[in-house]
């Protein structure tokens, strides 16, 4: 039996059928819906030295703390779980894209969190260069410049120019997170959504699964209401799940923009509580989408039904991703407990 409070009431954790819940993480997998199979991409270890080889020629792992960060966070087997069907080339590509966003990311993370205002010059050379083309001036800048090159390169030219709009929200993202982080007021859960929906950095990756298919999807097809509302769905939830993994690493770390920590701020309740709070929304954006998918398959061409596949690939491999990769495994040593 689950019992969900509203303010400070504990929460009576249980778990279907009887079965034991003893960690944070093994709450989150007895109760979150998950109704599409694992997959991995057969590249995955190629892809995995390319990696490597990518972040060492910008100088990237030569910076403190990164090489060590991407060890954790294992950005490979997050593209391999993502995108298991794609072809070699493009999970380079996939996974080069989730390298850097981790590196982008952390260090907007140590600049923000001192003054948003320090993020200024790294941001607006991430936009000079991915609206304007402009020259990098710093490593980091470089990387970027070379990823927009192979998108370029693999993509249509409506394809790139998608995937760099989405870059740009990503990066415009962080500053309204580094804002919200600086502010001493209780930041509320539809506050954390909406910065969610951009720092999660999961859209920059659908112009590349429309990139799989055969052809670009028709206009018409690519931006029907529907299909625009699969893909907030997907990237929702795929976002949305390792928060729940990652709760206990960022409640630590004083971070505010994860739906589980927005869930136990608003409610004054324990963590499980909030996980639990948190697997209710995912869960029932999961069925949202099963369902409007469903109705819809039937109108959609196979080049737009490879694409809604290759978005739903992302909570699945979030997922499959969160539940092993050391960066969340403090999830494992947290008793699930109220």
């Amino acid at each position: 039996m689950i019992t969900l409070p509203t303010t400070h009431e504990d929460v009576m954790v249980g778990v279907p059928d009887g079965v034991a819940a003893p960690t944070l993480g093994d709450l989150i997998d007895n109760h979150l819906h998950m109704p599409f199979p694992f997959q991995r991409n057969p590249y995955e270890s190629e892809v995995a030295a390319g990696v490597d080889a990518w972040l060492s020629a910008w100088g990237l792992t030569d910076e403190p703390g990164v090489a060590a960060m991407i060890v954790r966070t294992r950005p490979a087997e997050l593209a391999s779980c993502t995108s298991p069907t794609v072809d070699s080339g493009l999970l380079q590509i996939v996974a080069d894209q989730i390298a850097y966003q981790f590196v982008f990311d952390d260090r907007a993370e140590d600049i923000g969190r001192h003054s948003p205002g320090r993020l200024l010059p790294m941001l607006g050379e991430s936009v000079a260069i991915l609206r304007d083309g402009q020259p990098p001036s710093t490593p980091l800048g470089a990387a970027l410049a070379d990823l927009h090159r192979k998108v370029r390169e693999r993509c249509t030219p409506g394809q790139a120019a998608r995937w760099a709009w989405k870059s740009r929200e990503y990066v415009h993202g962080l500053l309204y997170e580094a804002v919200a982080q600086a502010q001493p007021f209780l930041m509320r859960t539809g506050d954390c959504t909406s910065i969610r929906s951009l720092t999660a950095g999961v859209e920059p990756f659908h112009p590349l699964c429309e990139a799989a298919q055969p052809h670009e999807l028709s206009p018409a097809e690519l931006h029907h209401p529907v299909v625009r509302r699969l893909s907030r769905l997907s990237a929702d939830a795929a976002v949305w799940i390792p928060d729940l993994f990652s709760a206990v690493k960022e409640q630590r770390a004083g971070e505010m923009i994860n739906l589980a920590l927005a869930y136990q701020r608003e409610h004054e309740c324990s963590l499980p509580a909030a996980v639990l709070m948190a697997i209710q929304r995912i869960n029932g954006t999961i069925e949202e989408l099963q369902s409007l998918y469903a109705e819809f398959k039937p109108e959609l061409s196979p080049a737009g039904v490879g694409y809604v596949e290759g978005m739903i690939g992302w909570i699945r491999g979030c997922y499959q991703w969160s539940r092993t990769v050391p960066r969340y495994g403090d999830v494992a040593l947290v008793s699930a407990a109220p």
